[in-house]
């Protein structure tokens, strides 16, 4: 699907295509499925295995998602929800790349267990044509877990891989 493609909806996602969409790699990529309803409306499913690394100190015999996993999840369906379903996100291309640029609002109200089945449904707002305001409300078996307002700005990717290299070369 590139950006030119006339965009049919509901869109469906599977895990080779998010995998296709988003650069995460290896235990933090959680996504497993987007449905994308409209431009601007995801429903992702994610999950943590009780077996990663990162959750077995989190907290020793009593396990628990952390609350900064729950944000990623929001910000990884949103992304690609937005690279697969929103035409200005779209039409920025591969040269862009998604980056999580500020935490409005997090609330836990509840807490989420390794392999538990996490919804994550997405409103998003464009604000600038680089940037968007993300309401995400994440659910387990239809309970209210978590909502999460996150800022998403699409930036040059040669200009974050600058920014990274010089930081890096720093003592």
């Amino acid at each position: 699907m590139n950006a030119m493609t006339e965009l049919r909806y509901p869109i469906e996602l599977e895990q080779p295509d998010i995998l296709a969409l988003l650069p995460h790699r290896g235990d933090i990529q959680c996504v497993h499925s987007v449905r994308i309803l409209s431009s601007n409306h995801f429903v992702g499913q994610v999950l943590w295995r009780g077996d990663l690394p990162m959750l077995q100190g989190h907290f020793p015999g009593m396990p628990v998602v952390p609350g900064a996993l729950l944000v990623e999840a929001a910000a990884q369906v949103a992304g690609a929800g937005m690279l697969a379903g929103d035409p200005c996100a779209r039409s920025m291309g591969a040269d862009h790349i998604g980056m999580l640029a500020g935490i409005r609002k997090c609330t836990f109200k509840a807490p989420v267990l390794p392999d538990q089945e996490v919804e994550v449904e997405i409103h998003t707002r464009q604000m600038t044509p680089t940037a968007a305001q993300v309401a995400a409300e994440l659910r387990v078996a239809g309970e209210e877990v978590a909502t999460v307002d996150i800022l998403v700005v699409n930036l040059p990717k040669q200009d974050v891989m600058d920014r990274i290299q010089a930081r890096s070369a720093q003592p």
